[in-house]
């Protein structure tokens, strides 16, 4: 974040239009453009762009959606908001994303939809998931993963509907926010009237329509969940520098994967050929056989010489409420588990500097027990 963020905010505060409008449309407009897809309709979050997606899908009462075990908890949450039942797949401890074998034998007749998270900006296996879903709609989880691709295809194109964060965490930010994606015209439709609580047309629409005093029809439940112009005012200066952000992000990727590979207890992130990696994050395995200390307590040890490191995210299935509710155990899912306990991010963004990037190299090859 910068001046031309701050400075892009004065456009809508002198024009008064402070809700979704113009500067909405022409952030959406760009976000197509820049993920090769024909429909992008921008929320208040990657939550409410989950929830949207399951809901034009059709999900309820008595529907499964499988999703992985390990992602962030809103992945598995909107199934719940739909009354429909979360299935979990295991994970490739690997990539952390879906194993494709074990969503095979998650599927049943109550079947819906797949969520595949396309986790730390790492695109999911698409084509093997493709092939064992069928018939089933895959809604890509891109939360993390503006300007990734998939062999040639860029993230949000490669399901039936793709959903991206803007949360101050991911590659752009509008503080909050977030973007459904979708070549279905009729599915995208039904996805903007949802947003807004199901109006038959846009507030933009309405008030530059000959008659604005005139409410629009409403012909199903919706839900308030536009974004504003001036958040979108941000997103455009930010969707401009994704390219940029990206590109620095990967190249001080190299430089850890360069830097670090000699490190025998950890094990970097995998990028298989033709994934274009959003860098998101840079997601680390302490592997426990060989590292010199448990994760927590090296997370500790990073901490007090002033590195922060997270878990890369959590098992939804060892967390208290999803344990309770669906009687889990850690075990019922071993990858997530592994991933839940040995998972660690370490410091990528585009604020850093070189000697920062130095100094966490230097701290993490001089670790010894």
């Amino acid at each position: 974040m910068g001046e031309e963020e701050w400075l892009a905010c004065r456009g809508p505060i002198e024009s008064g239009w402070l809700t979704s409008g113009p500067q909405v449309q022409a952030f959406e407009q760009l976000f197509a453009e820049l993920h090769q897809v024909p429909h992008a309709i921008a929320v208040t979050s990657a939550t409410t762009a989950l929830h949207l997606a399951c809901v034009a899908l059709g999900v309820g009462p008595g529907d499964e959606v499988i999703v992985p075990a390990f992602t962030w908890v809103s992945t598995a949450n909107v199934v719940l908001y739909c009354g429909a039942r979360p299935v979990f797949a295991d994970i490739d401890p690997v990539t952390f994303n879906l194993n494709p074998e074990d969503v095979k034998k998650r599927l049943s007749p109550r079947t819906k939809a797949i969520m595949a998270v396309h986790l730390f900006g790492l695109c999911a296996d698409m084509d093997a998931l493709r092939e064992v879903a069928g018939s089933v709609p895959i809604i890509e989880d891109a939360a993390c993963a503006a300007g990734a691709s998939y062999k040639g295809r860029m993230a949000g194109g490669l399901g039936v509907v793709g959903c991206f964060s803007f949360h101050p965490r991911k590659s752009v930010t509008t503080g909050e926010g977030g973007m459904c994606t979708t070549s279905d015209s009729e599915l995208a439709e039904r996805i903007r009237s949802l947003r807004n609580h199901g109006a038959s047309i846009s507030e933009e629409q309405r008030h530059k329509g000959p008659r604005p005093y005139i409410l629009p029809e409403f012909n199903i439940l919706g839900y308030n969940y536009r974004m504003t112009d001036l958040q979108a005012a941000v997103g455009l200066v930010q969707l401009k520098k994704m390219h940029s952000f990206i590109q620095e992000r990967k190249r001080w990727a190299e430089y850890y994967f360069r830097e670090l590979s000699e490190v025998p207890w950890l094990r970097l992130p995998h990028v298989p050929e033709d994934y274009g990696h959003g860098w998101q994050s840079y997601v680390t395995t302490v592997l426990p056989d060989q590292a010199p200390m448990p994760r927590n307590d090296l997370m500790e040890y990073l901490q007090q010489r002033g590195i922060s490191t997270r878990p890369g995210t959590h098992a939804v299935h060892m967390l208290a409420y999803y344990r309770e509710k669906l009687g889990l155990q850690p075990e019922d899912y071993p990858g997530a588990r592994f991933a839940n306990d040995h998972s660690m991010a370490i410091p990528l963004h585009n604020r850093m500097t070189a000697e920062d990037f130095e100094y966490i190299v230097h701290t993490l090859r001089n670790i010894t027990a």
